[in-house]
């Protein structure tokens, strides 16, 4: 278990994930990675594809300025660092 700071909401004392910033299969295995909280990195692939992440928002600071990530963090901020919240896929 890795415990530490999200790179993304910042929230403290969380069990962190390796998050590929440019998904794997979109030619990210071997690039940059960010340690995320689960509830953050499990948000992050609710709401965009592989292939919009590799697009737009392949560091940290782009997924931070997202108007839909943004609100989630907004969120999550608020939460204890042991919750991890249900997801649903998005419908299209």
């Amino acid at each position: 278990m890795n415990i530490g700071q999200c790179e993304l909401c910042l929230r403290e004392e969380v069990e962190r994930t390796v998050h590929h910033l440019t998904p794997r299969q979109k030619g990210g295995a071997h690039l940059q990675t960010a340690m995320l909280c689960i509830p953050c990195h499990k948000q992050i692939h609710v709401l965009y594809s592989n292939a919009e992440l590799a697009a737009r928002l392949s560091t940290i600071k782009e997924l931070q300025e997202d108007e839909a990530v943004r609100r989630f963090i907004k969120w999550i901020r608020k939460q204890p660092s042991k919750t991890i919240p249900k997801t649903r896929k998005k419908s299209k």
